[in-house]
This record gives C-alpha cells, structure tokens and sequence, in this order.
C-alpha cells in the first residue's frame, strides 16, 4: 500500500474546535501533535457566519475567522498542521496506524496517541433558496443549539427525520 512510514507521537485527524483545542494541550505537554485537517479545514464552523455563543468572544465572531485563530494558536505551540485526509486507521496492533491519502501515494503513519475529532457535517437540500439565504445568515441553519436563540417565539420548521431531526425538534421546543 503505501512506500514510506512516519513515526509521530500524537496524531489528531479533524481541524474544528475540538481538534485545534486537543492540539494547543497536546503541544504544550510536549506531544509534538500532527494534525490532519481533513476534507473541510477548520471543520464545520468555516460555514457559520456568527459565533455568539463560544467563550472569549464576548461580541461574537465569524466561524471561518474563529477557525483561523484557533489553528495560528495551535501553531505558535508547535503543532504541525497538515492539509490531508485520513483515509484508514488500524488500531489492531500496539501501534496505532493511520494513512493519509489513498493507494500506492499513500503516507502510513504509526502513532503513539490518535485522537479522532472528525466532528460532525451538515445534510443540506441543495436547493437554491436554502444555500443562499443559509449562506447569508437569512434563517436557513443545520444547529438548532448554536442557532435556535435567534428564532425564539417564532414558527419553525424541521427539515429531516431520524435521531438527529428528533433531538433538534426537542431542544427547539424547549
């Protein structure tokens, strides 16, 4: 599969908040993290036009603009930021492994700690009124917790089914 093996202590996959935020610890302990950003650097966040609720940003902030702060901090500690996706993992052995990419180009990398942050991405429509009201701030949202205030008393509808439709319905009902 792959031609060449790299040797890291830490190796966090996923570049939203969770994953900047194990790489700022895991620097600072001296873990030397590498970090895989994955197929939507900076995580789902990078589609949200105002983060209200997030501490330390008492007036709010841009998702994309959060993101890039979160990875320049994870940086100045020494994590190594990666553009790559993960494609494999094997936890079998006593060494954990991982590749980034696929096929004979593949990289093989054996760490000594994963830490899996992959968060979590929207089912849009893709219908054209939804992208572009979702894409100014115009009512269209796929978080009914970070977004749910802004519709306080107002009639909402749910687009979806399963769990995730049922627990977002719950906590707008509330």
């Amino acid at each position: 599969m792959s031609q060449s093996v790299e040797h890291v202590k830490c190796l966090i996959i996923g570049s939203g908040p969770a994953g900047y935020t194990a790489a700022i610890y895991a620097a600072r302990a001296n873990m030397f993290p590498v970090l895989y950003q994955g197929t939507q650097p900076g995580g789902q966040l990078t589609t949200t036009n105002e983060v209200e609720n997030f501490p330390g940003y008492p007036k709010g902030i841009t998702g994309p603009a959060m993101m890039l702060e979160l990875q320049e901090q994870a940086s100045r500690f020494g994590t190594d930021v990666r553009d790559g996706w993960i494609t494999k993992v094997d936890f079998t052995g006593d060494v954990h492994r991982a590749w980034v990419g696929e096929g004979d180009s593949a990289i093989e990398i054996h760490a000594k700690t994963v830490i899996i942050s992959t968060g979590a991405s929207a089912k849009w429509l893709g219908l054209e009124s939804e992208i572009r009201l979702r894409d100014i701030g115009g009512g269209v949202s796929a978080c009914a917790v970070c977004d749910g205030f802004f519709y306080r008393g107002q009639d909402v509808v749910i687009v979806g089914a399963g769990d995730s439709a049922c627990e977002e319905a719950s906590y707008l009902a509330k």
